[in-house]
Order: structure tokens, then sequence, then C-alpha cells
């Protein structure tokens, strides 16, 4: 059986109202959340401490358990998450690149019928993420949240911290497992191959975690953390920073591709989704909004035929929705982009043949 709803339609938030509320994170109006800077200019980003895991097998942790909302720090969450079919929640939106993860390691498991998903609206006022209508937006079914802050606040109440997505939702216990990003996708292509359609697709392969830790702990750095350093940037020489150590990362994974379908060879792991996500949005996004524009992807060969190879995979075209990421970004910074119009953007075709 599916993860249980509520009865009813879902209510919705009131409509985004900028006036009212605010806008999300704009430094002249913080809100929780905002990110932070070092004296450099440096962007510094808040911590993700609602660091549950799920593992096959584990026993029920106790239902009353709930974390100490003083160490929003640290790892909040404690105790153990079995697996199991119709348990667990996604709430996502369509244009955050660490939640689009998730959603892409959901489809190549085949975990559709096992890990139900809710996707918030992709423009945050100050209230933050929000359940509102609109195309490829449910509303959330099972628990009749409009804010997710609600989420939060049911966990840790009072919690004083970033309202991010993605995150895991526990309907057992009433709430929620993990925020910590990089730890839900290994646990989503990992713990729940009993149930899942596609047990036999290995995203993290134990002969090959070394070598994907180190990648991945270069692309975040530089990739996908980078255009957000280039974009949030406060003084001249954190841009400069920011924008020479991501292109030369993007170079090196240029020559990196040149003869190899993926990352790794001819294995498609989680290296290559976290990659992705920030190349999908590349010209789209961050070359003009975070001002990321020594060079565009189309610019390069081997990286803009490797994305196009991947965007042509279901489970990477179906979870790419180029609308919901141009209208978040380029309408909820406005210290970015003051009259919040959303460029149209470069003609690409990322339907267009590949070499791979």
């Amino acid at each position: 059986m599916p993860v249980r709803t509520l009865p009813g339609p879902p209510p919705w938030a009131s409509p985004v109202d900028f006036d009212v509320y605010a806008a999300y994170g704009d430094p002249a109006t913080p809100a929780k959340g905002l990110f932070s800077h070092t004296p450099g200019g440096d962007v510094v980003r808040p911590p993700y401490p609602l660091q549950g895991r799920v593992k096959a097998g584990a026993p029920e942790p106790p239902a009353d358990r709930r974390p100490a909302p003083d160490n929003v720090t640290g790892a909040l969450v404690t105790g153990d998450f079995p697996a199991a079919p119709d348990r667990y929640v996604l709430y996502v939106s369509y244009a955050c690149p660490w939640a689009q993860r998730q959603l892409i390691v959901r489809e190549l498991k085949g975990l559709q019928d096992v890990v139900g998903v809710a996707v918030v609206d992709p423009i945050r006022d100050a209230r933050g993420w929000a359940f509102r209508p609109g195309p490829d937006l449910t509303g959330d079914p099972y628990n009749h949240f409009t804010l997710l802050r609600e989420a939060y606040e049911q966990t840790v109440p009072g919690f004083p911290g970033h309202v991010s997505v993605p995150v895991l939702w526990d309907s057992v216990t009433g709430q929620i497992v993990s925020n910590n990003f990089p730890d839900i996708s290994l646990d989503l292509g990992a713990e729940f191959n009993e149930w899942a359609a596609h047990p036999e697709v290995d995203l993290y392969p134990a002969d090959l975690r070394e070598a994907i830790d180190a990648l991945n702990d270069r692309v975040y750095r530089t990739v996908n953390n980078g255009v957000y350093q280039a974009g949030g940037a406060l003084t001249q020489a954190a841009y400069d920073r920011a924008v020479t150590a991501l292109f030369e990362t993007l170079d090196d994974l240029e020559r990196r591709l040149a003869d190899r379908t993926y990352l790794f060879g001819d294995r498609l792991t989680e290296a290559d989704i976290r990659l992705w996500v920030t190349l999908a949005r590349f010209d789209a996004v961050y070359v003009t909004h975070f001002k990321a524009n020594l060079r565009r992807l189309v610019d390069y060969s081997n990286l803009w035929d490797y994305a196009r190879f991947l965007y042509q995979q279901p489970a990477f075209r179906t979870t790419t929705k180029f609308d919901h990421i141009k209208r978040h970004y380029f309408i909820t910074h406005p210290h970015l982009n003051p009259r919040r119009l959303v460029p149209i953007g470069f003609a690409v075709d990322w339907t267009a043949p590949t070499q791979r």
C-alpha cells in the first residue's frame, strides 16, 4: 500500500507575497537560512543538522524520541530508521539541485512505489518553501503541511535553523529523518533494494567508493557549491577565487570525459548524478545569475555531450523542470535580480544526438 495520506485534498499556502512577508534571504531583510560570509567575503552554507540514516533491517526507533533543539549545529537525529516500503516521503523542489539528486536516484532504483514524494513551489518569500497549486506541484497529501517549516517544527519545536529541501520524512514516527542531502541519496541507492524495481543498480560500488568520494569532494567544493560561492561572493577577491576554481575543475572534467562515457568509465555512479544537476542549471542560470561566465556548458564539447547523454535518460529528463529552475533562481533572489525578470535563456537542444 502507498504511504498513508490524510483524507481530503491537501490545503495550500497563500500566494507568494514579497510586500507582506519580504523576500527570502534578502540581505536587506535577513531571514533564517540566509547564507553568512567569511571576513574575506566567501559564502558559508548553513548547517544541515538533521542527519538520521535509513538502514535495512534496523530496529524501530522509540516512538517518543525527539531530538534536542539546542544541538542545531550537530546531528540532531539519533536512533534507527528501518528501511521499509510505504513509510518514507521525500519533500523536494524541482528547482533545487540537492533535491533533484534524490529524485534521480529514486527513479533509477525504481522506488516510485516505495518512497513517496511531495513537491513545493519553486518561489519563496520569507516564509520559505511552501505548497501551492501549479504545474508539477503536488501539495502535501501526507501531513497537510502548507509550509515546509511545519515539518521542521514538528521534528524540533522552535527549530531555529535553515529550512531546506530535500527532506526525508518518516511517516511512522512523524518526524524528519534527514535534511543532509549527501546521505539521503546514498540511503535511497542502497537500503531499499528488497523493494526496488531495479535492485541491480549500484550507484556507489564498493570498489570505487574511495575514488568517488575524492571526486565528489572536489566537485562539491568547486562546482556544486562553487557556483553559489561565485554568485554570493561579497568581494571581488572571493568571486575571483570561486570562478577560477570552478572553471579549473570543469576544464579537468572536460579532459576526463574525452575517452569515457561516465566519470568512472562505463558505470553510472553517484558522482555523475552530483555533477549533472549543476550542469543542467549552468547555462540556464549560473552563467548569468551567478556570473559564472568564463565559459558556458555548450562551449565544452565533452561536458555538453555528456550532459545531453544523461538528460536523454528518463530518470534525468523527467526530473528536470527548467521552468521551476529558472523561476526559482531569478524570482527568489531580488538582491541579485531586483526586477525579478526571468530570462528566456540560450537556445539549446538537450535532445540533440550525442557521441556516447
